[in-house]
């Protein structure tokens, strides 16, 4: 017995008794919405009650668009994106595109209400009695509400249940079209779903769909495009032309039921429509390219994207901040310099090939600002290994999709040497510095958890048992002379000297901490060249740290910016990042550099090759900009050692800091420096630093007194002449030019 007071119809019964309401009531091309007007209008309104058909609010997430990455001048260098699209306005959209996507989906589209009646209750009539939805018939507002539940989805089963072939999803898409009707005209409804809406080839929204199969914007598409575009969008995944030849096909075919449905409704004529469908398709596959691989600068936008995914600025957490790198249409300005990323790319070229093992890397940083311009390295990147790409960032630390570094050599000598200035020592402080150095005894250094370290039996050596002599802060400097600054490091405390190589951002380009053994100030830490060229920018910025910087602002996608201003703090005294500067500016006149030179302006740095020859570095510094220069082999330091190799089409019997990293920073910085005022360091406080407090250096015998003014290139195992870790000389001899063969260590 049926039960009294309820209504118990079904709601196929319900969906039968709209669509026999609509047709009574000749509602074929009426609004939802219609007054009720007789018994059938009450009817029809009787079954939306049925059905609670009434408008139901849809949350709009924004869309994912892309990011760009634009360097100091605004040019663009790269972009991320989850799915390529560009939204535009409806105006941007050419009026043939317009008439062709509302002749196919939704002809009477600015003549009926949220739904089209005669579509839709076809379409069910059609579906029920087949058992499941098998027939379209939504208007442009329900597909546009469709795009909007797909795209909002999180998981898999909410982007099922989002497209599911059932009425409860098909009322529910009623409800919130019924919504967006009231709060939105046609037009934004229009323009709003050209932007939502897949076409195909991985183009979303019709601005990126043209650029993708035309190789224009949406405003140029003429008829034949239009047409394509506008039959795309049925069933993008079946007519995606990059899938295969039977696609294209159907692309075709579906193209051409477009410009007959438009020419039977009359927007075309119907030798237009001929025309047109005796045309190519004329799909030109135009590469939408994301990514760093894509990037001109792979190694620099590695950095920023590594810095906006790590960087809590961009989100609190890491999936925060990876959606918003895909999806938040941000353009993020960054630091690089054109000019001197190019003059960085010239450098390398010219001294290191693309298909050689080794890679040589650099960095150019602002002292007093941070900020990075430029990051290049001779090797591709990319994942081709027989085109001898590499997949990391070289230049960089592991934080910023860099690997584990190469160790740094004497370029880590400057930090004990500040660290002897701050403790009080003068130029001409000094002590005799003889071929081999041992610890006093077990445990003569300690780390700065107290740790004894510093095994006596083991030796540092210079290049030749013989050998030794008294040397100062500069002569041991310029000489880059192992034995003095082990002992130079037992003086001043092998914690301060660590303590004073962290305040100026030293760290592992692992991420480890760094290792404070005996041999720290021999450069025993692997590190890379933008940590390093950043700890130098101290020297030149007059003691002010300042923590790299790539990205100087971003732009929302609503206009609003938010600016990134440098970080810096002052680090060390003034005085002695001058006294610092006054030795280093020496190397190029007086130690490892002299055999390459300076750059015609004030300048200072520090040549630097490992023990063993697994690296070869070159740090230096004008008050301008300060740069590394480092080069290794990324198959792995020790197995494969920088002795005899062949870079860059010159041989090499050893590779000193002064032979390739040297010229590659000479060549770079007065490149990159053109057109930029030179400025000069800042004297040295002689009355602070001048002289010697004790320990002054013997006064050497007429004949050998010229010798002072550099190495004596006649004498490989002068002390002046020593290489940064006591393994021949380091002036940039062996460089593979005029058959000049390099000094063997022991000889």
């Amino acid at each position: 017995m049926q039960a009294q007071g309820k209504d118990r119809s079904s709601p196929f019964t319900n969906v039968i008794r709209l669509i026999a309401a609509g047709a009574a009531a000749g509602v074929l091309t009426a609004a939802i919405a219609l007054p009720a007007v007789g018994g059938a209008g009450v009817t029809a309104k009787s079954a939306m009650e049925d059905l609670n058909l009434k408008p139901e609010d849809l949350d709009e997430p924004p869309l994912p668009e892309r990011t760009r990455l634009v360097d100091a001048t605004g040019k663009q260098i790269a972009q991320f994106y989850f799915e390529n699209r560009q939204s535009v306005t409806l105006d941007k959209v050419a009026p043939i595109m317009k008439t062709a996507l509302i002749s196919i989906e939704d002809f009477r589209f600015y003549e009926h209400g949220p739904i089209d009646l005669e579509g839709t209750a076809r379409a069910l009539l059609k579906n029920m009695t087949s058992g499941g939805v098998t027939q379209g018939g939504s208007s442009i507002t329900q597909q546009y509400v469709k795009q909007v539940l797909f795209n909002s989805a999180e998981t898999d089963a909410e982007r099922a249940a989002a497209i599911a072939p059932t009425m409860s999803r098909k009322l529910n898409e009623l409800r919130y079209a019924m919504a967006f009707e009231k709060k939105y005209t046609k037009d934004q409804i229009l323009e709003k779903y050209f932007n939502i809406a897949y076409f195909g080839a991985g183009a979303y929204g019709v601005q990126a769909a043209a650029k993708r199969f035309f190789g224009k914007s949406a405003a140029e598409l003429t008829l034949v495009e239009a047409a394509t575009l506008a039959g795309a969008v049925q069933n993008p995944n079946r007519t995606d032309p990059n899938v295969s030849k039977a696609s294209r096909a159907a692309l075709l075919e579906r193209r051409n039921v477009v410009l007959d449905r438009m020419a039977e409704l009359k927007k075309i004529t119907l030798q237009e429509a001929a025309e047109a469908k005796a045309k190519k398709l004329g799909y030109k596959d135009t590469k939408f390219p994301g990514g760093c691989e894509a990037s001109p600068y792979p190694y620099f936008c590695l950095y920023v994207q590594n810095e906006v995914l790590s960087n809590e600025d961009f989100g609190k957490t890491p999936e925060e901040r990876k959606k918003l790198l895909q999806r938040g249409g941000l353009t993020i300005k960054t630091t690089l310099d054109p000019k001197m990323q190019l003059a960085a790319e010239k450098a390398i070229k010219n001294w290191v090939h693309t298909k050689d093992k080794p890679v040589a890397a650099q960095a150019m940083v602002v002292p007093g600002t941070g900020e990075i311009k430029a990051m290049a390295a001779s090797r591709k990147f990319g994942n081709n290994k027989k085109k001898n790409e590499i997949s990391y960032n070289v230049v960089a630390d592991a934080l910023h999709g860099g690997g584990g570094g190469f160790q740094q050599g004497s370029t880590a000598k400057p930090y004990t040497l500040a660290t002897a200035l701050e403790e009080g020592m003068k130029y001409n402080d000094g002590f005799p510095s003889p071929a081999g150095y041992n610890a006093p005894s077990f445990g003569s250094f300690r780390d700065c958890k107290g740790n004894r370290v510093g095994d006596p039996s083991h030796q540092v050596r210079n290049s030749s048992e013989g050998g030794g002599g008294f040397k100062t802060l500069q002569s041991g400097t310029w000489g880059s002379v192992n034995t003095f600054f082990m002992k130079l490091e037992e003086r001043v405390g092998l914690c301060k000297v660590v303590k004073l190589a962290k305040r100026l951002g030293l760290k592992r380009a692992d991420g480890d901490k760094l290792g404070e053994y005996e041999t720290f100030t021999l450069g025993i830490n692997e590190v890379d060249p933008v940590t390093v060229a950043n700890s130098y920018a101290v020297f030149a910025s007059r003691g002010q740290y300042c923590k790299p910087l790539a990205i100087t602002e971003y732009t929302e996608r609503n206009g609003k910016v938010k600016r990134f201003k440098p970080k810096c703090s002052q680090v060390m005294e003034e005085e002695v990042a001058d006294a610092v500067s006054g030795i280093l500016s020496g190397v190029f006149t007086k130690g490892t550099m002299s055999g390459v030179g300076g750059i015609g302006r004030d300048a200072a740095g520090k040549t630097g090759t490992t023990d063993g020859y697994t690296a070869a570095w070159f740090a230096g510094y004008t008050p301008n900009l300060a740069s590394a220069v480092s080069i290794g082999d990324p198959r792995g330091a020790f197995d494969h050692r920088l002795m005899g190799v062949t870079i860059g089409g010159r041989p090499y019997s050893y590779v000193y800091g002064a032979s390739i990293s040297g010229p590659i920073w000479k060549q770079s910085m007065l490149e990159a420096l053109k057109g930029i005022e030179p400025v000069e360091f800042v004297p040295v406080d002689q009355a602070r630093f001048g002289g010697c407090t004790e320990g002054c250096a013997p006064k050497p015998p007429k004949k050998d007194r010229d010798r002072e003014d550099g190495p004596d290139e006649g004498n490989p195992f002068d002390l002046f002449n020593m290489d940064d870790n006591g393994h021949g000389n380091d002036n940039g001899r062996g460089r593979g030019r005029g058959g000049n063969t390099p000094i063997t260590p022991g000889n």
